[in-house]
């Protein structure tokens, strides 16, 4: 007898990573990685006194197949892998681990944040940003319109 699941396939939900700022729009390319995407590109957000600091594990990948863009307050991270096939190697594959592909995550940053603002290094496969905090500019206090006649 089959009984009804009551655990989520993913225990580690990322529900606490919906917070503004680094809000997740969406998970990762599944068709490289399949159900464990969410799983492939950990990262970890640390809050300083003027700006945050973002380490995204990207392990395997060079500097030259990650890009980053910046669009409507969102910043989008992209790996692209391309497995490289030796020339000339004999034999059959009887398992294969490496994927061509590509990976992608996507954070809400604000619209206060500029390309220019953001600062990113990649070192030993782990890409790291630093975004400063930035006021989101205060709305004017409510006005009474005053109604004529």
């Amino acid at each position: 007898m089959l009984l009804p699941s009551i655990i989520a396939e993913n225990l580690l939900e990322d529900s606490w990573f919906d917070f503004p700022p680094f809000r997740e729009l969406e998970n990762m390319d599944r068709k490289l990685y399949g159900r464990h995407a969410a799983h492939e590109m950990k990262t970890d957000v640390r809050e300083h006194e003027d700006h945050y600091e973002v380490d995204i594990n990207l392990p395997g990948f060079k500097k030259d197949e990650i890009s980053l863009d910046l669009e409507n307050g969102y910043l989008t991270i992209n790996a692209a892998k391309a497995v490289e096939q030796e020339k000339g190697r004999m034999g059959k594959i009887i398992r294969q681990e490496r994927y061509e592909g590509s990976l992608q995550r996507s954070f809400f940053l604000g619209e206060n944040i500029t390309e220019n603002d953001i600062t990113a290094r990649f070192e030993n496969g782990v890409l790291t940003l630093t975004v400063p905090k930035k006021e989101t500019p205060k709305l004017p206090d409510r006005k009474r319109i005053a109604i004529e006649g």
